[in-house]
């Protein structure tokens, strides 16, 4: 059954010189001068603009930037300087959402023009999550939504929040999906309905307590062949299916507070999951040197896979037909630790699968690679609770505007 139900997109609605209001996640890393890091959610939403210019709309574009207190909250006028580079026109930009100045500069935009609102999330109610009904009655979705034709999301990122930007806009007004989440919900929606095996999933990272819930969801739903364990994923499961360990690795796994998930990792294992545990290990020693020991022995800080099992998942891994990778094997921060992660994503490319990769650590560590017809997710919490079968609360809020305002019928 299709847990991913198809929404309506660009194509589906006559959507040619009209006023859209398009909500896309230019939230990017920055630095301490308040430079962009890294501008490719940026460009992820390339396509979709210039299919909204190429039909002659007048654009007005919401994003966020970071949370209040944050050192990255900040204006996103840089943002702005780069869409017009990449779009090569100019982008308008606003130092304001809601207000006089914001609602005027609406007003008086013209076809094939642009207009980037300032960081929504000054708004004080984009920080509350609530149901759709209290999120369509907030000033944003109020003040904004009389003066557009169609609401477009595109903002995979965020589709698992529940704030007005993401599900307030599409019970108020006749609403689309746009090209990044098209890509990323038939992405979602081939992982979750595929039946040719092997089906892997390579589950690794620190996100224990979510990896396990997505666990649940594959084993429930017989989605996965085998599940490759690794980070402190694969250092659970090892102990929560009686492996042994140092002393040293249990004070380890204490103090990063996951002793008390082994219970529920080990009901996991119980209900024959088909869970693959690490056999070895890169660890640093408290001398500061690296050495590669199996679990049972290790004593020191695990920080990446061992050779072993790296070459054991990616022998799995290149016999597979979908592969899905979430989180890094190892601490990918330092170099002497990156080789597990990068063993898996050269096996990965090199593998006839169909390919996803969760954003973060993996996806940036792909800059550069001929990725071909691999999917790199640009949505972390997103597509993890999509994952976990979860319904997101974008997804659900755009289906309720394709009923109220297209007349599309879904059955439930």
């Amino acid at each position: 059954m299709n847990t991913i139900p198809r929404l309506p997109t660009i194509d589906d609605v006559e959507l040619r010189e009209k006023k859209v209001l398009i909500r896309v996640d230019f939230n990017s890393p920055i630095s301490r001068d308040g430079e962009i890091l890294d501008d490719s959610r940026i460009k992820a939403h390339i396509p979709t603009l210039k299919k909204l210019l190429d039909l002659n709309n007048s654009i007005v574009i919401l994003s966020h930037q970071g949370r209040p207190g944050g050192r990255d909250f900040i204006s996103l006028r840089p943002h702005a300087q780069l869409l017009s580079q990449f779009l090569d026109m100019e982008v308008k930009f606003v130092e304001d959402v809601i207000g006089p100045t914001a609602l005027n500069e609406i007003k008086e935009l013209k076809n094939g023009e642009i207009l980037l609102l300032d960081n929504v999330r000054i708004i004080s109610e984009e920080i509350i999550e609530a149901s759709p009904d209290i999120q369509k009655q907030t000033l944003l979705v109020r003040r904004l939504s009389p003066l557009f034709d169609y609401f477009i999301f595109d903002a995979f990122a965020t589709a698992h929040r529940s704030q007005p930007s993401i599900i307030g806009f599409p019970l108020v007004m006749p609403s689309v999906i746009g090209s990044v989440m098209e890509k990323e919900l038939n992405a979602l929606a081939r992982v979750l309905n595929s039946s040719e095996p092997p089906r892997i999933f390579v589950l690794g990272g620190a996100k224990v307590w979510d990896t396990i819930k997505i666990i649940e969801y594959l084993n429930r739903r017989k989605l996965a062949d085998r599940i490759l364990t690794t980070g402190l994923v694969g250092l659970t499961f090892h102990v929560a299916k009686g492996g042994g360990v140092q002393p040293s690795v249990l004070k380890f796994l204490e103090e990063m507070g996951l002793t008390s998930l082994i219970p529920r990792a080990r009901r996991v294992v119980l209900s024959a999951a088909p869970i693959d545990t690490p056999y070895d290990l890169r660890v640093l020693k408290e001398d500061g040197s690296v050495a590669e020991e199996p679990i049972p022995y290790v004593d020191g800080k695990p920080m990446d896979i061992g050779s072993y099992t790296t070459n054991m998942y990616s022998e799995l891994i290149k016999e597979a037909k979908v592969v899905v990778m979430r989180g890094p094997a190892g601490y990918v921060e330092d170099p002497r630790f990156r080789k597990g992660t990068e063993e898996l994503l050269r096996a990965a490319i090199e593998s006839p699968a169909f390919i996803v990769i969760g954003g973060g650590h993996l996806g940036a560590m792909l800059k550069g690679v001929k990725t071909g017809g691999m999917h790199v997710s640009t949505g972390g919490g997103a597509l993890l609770l999509a994952l976990s079968g979860e319904p997101l609360p974008a997804v659900l809020a755009l289906k309720e505007s394709a009923k109220k305002f297209l007349g599309w019928k879904y059955e439930d």
